[in-house]
């Protein structure tokens, strides 16, 4: 017998239609910012208009040099990766008790976590600058990092908790029986299949850590400490301000982010879809 093929419903060309518009409308500002950060500072043509007979690295230079970008990378580098290890590996172990215990304690633990989130960086930001002066902190990078580790470990204790609730738990039963301690068992059988919300954490944390302004202004004060945001705000004064070099030093900021947004995007949606509420 012929076998019946069941055509499948295509996506609706309406849809198809704003997903794009969508997209442009998106990639706007990136364009803008491309465009500008190429164009001489003295070129008076549209913004729209790509500077092919006029273009310059003469942007990229003065943010490159002047502007200490490239200490600023170094140094955004050092805090996210130093905040984010101290997120994940913080994150996933309080989760772990919240997870598999449900006691009315934990409850309120949980719920006490993420009425955290809900607190505005800024509001302590008084008390945080006089507590890191009197224990010397301030323009150190332990400084930087332990405030903005603290300021993330809550979202990242509700998702591994909501990840973990939906992780069956005979497998570290079977682990159990083999020998081995509740670290033992976490590390080497609750943590690999962790992977995807590790990722999304990794993502959401590294990203807010990357692109964080407000705290690190006033902690990082001197060109040999300050990270990316503040140092591209740099360009903008009283006295002045250069437009271009600015966006210049945002598109070299940016790249590192987008190339490992790129590998890891199809791990950061399965992580969130992992992480939802069960």
């Amino acid at each position: 017998m012929d076998k019946v093929k069941v055509k499948q419903p295509g996506t609706p060309t309406l849809v198809v239609a704003l997903l794009l518009i969508v997209v442009l409308v998106q990639l706007i500002p990136f364009y803008l910012g491309l465009v500008t950060a190429f164009k001489d500072p003295h070129d008076q043509g549209s913004v729209w208009a790509l500077p092919f007979s006029s273009g310059t690295l003469e942007n990229f230079a003065i943010a490159w040099g002047a502007g200490h970008i490239g200490q600023a990378i170094i140094n955004s580098v050092i805090v996210t990766l130093g905040a984010t290890l101290i997120v994940v590996v913080l994150g996933g172990l309080a989760s772990y008790p919240l997870a598999r215990r449900r006691t009315s304690g934990n409850r309120w633990i949980l719920l006490g976590t993420l009425a955290v989130m809900m607190i505005p960086p800024l509001s302590i930001l008084v008390p945080l600058i006089r507590l890191l002066k009197s224990l010397g902190l301030m323009n150190t990078y332990p400084g930087l990092i332990l405030p903005l580790a603290a300021l993330a470990l809550p979202q990242a204790i509700f998702l591994y908790t909501q990840s973990l609730r939906g992780i069956p738990e005979s497998m570290e039963e079977a682990a159990r029986i083999d020998g081995a301690g509740k670290l033992r068992t976490y590390f080497s059988v609750v943590l690999p299949m962790m992977k995807p919300v590790t990722i999304s954490v990794i993502i959401l944390t590294g990203t807010a850590i990357w692109n964080e302004f407000a705290l690190s202004t006033y902690i990082m004060t001197t060109d040999e400490t300050r990270p990316l945001a503040p140092a591209i705000a740099s360009f903008f004064g009283s006295a002045g301000s250069n437009v271009n070099a600015a966006i210049a030093g945002s598109m070299m900021g940016v790249l590192p982010v987008l190339v490992i947004y790129l590998f890891l995007q199809r791990y950061f949606m399965k992580g969130m879809t992992d992480g939802a509420v069960k």
